[in-house]
């Protein structure tokens, strides 16, 4: 169960990953979309290593609590602390609704899918 529940944490979190790498590279990309994908890919990445070590996690879609679990797990989980990942929490929610309406610039989206390595 554990195994199959993992596999379907990756099988969502790609998912994710392939909306962003192929709207980015569109000629007008929906910056928003994007952002939000990426955070979902983050976070259920995130989740699928907690899901695999049994480690319990509370429903969120905060980065910061995620990445410190998995750290407290993994110390080399706080390269994503480093490198700014936690700071993608932001688009979890806000760019969902209208009256947020945030749609961050091309070039902040493509600064930040390049922490995903796409």
């Amino acid at each position: 169960m554990n195994e199959e529940r993992t596999r379907q944490w990756i099988l969502k979190a790609e998912s994710d990953l392939k909306i962003g790498k192929h709207e980015i590279l569109t000629d007008d990309p929906a910056t928003d979309a994007i952002a939000f994908h990426m955070q979902q890919c983050v976070e259920k990445y995130l989740k699928a290593f907690l899901t695999f070590t049994n480690t319990p996690f509370r429903k969120t879609h905060d980065l910061t609590e995620l990445i410190t679990q998995c750290s407290e797990i993994d110390s080399e989980f706080e390269r994503l602390f480093e490198m700014n990942v936690d700071r993608l929490t932001e688009y979890a929610i806000e760019v969902r609704y209208p009256d947020e309406m945030l749609f961050p610039s091309e070039d902040e989206v493509k600064k930040r899918s390049r922490l995903l390595k796409m």
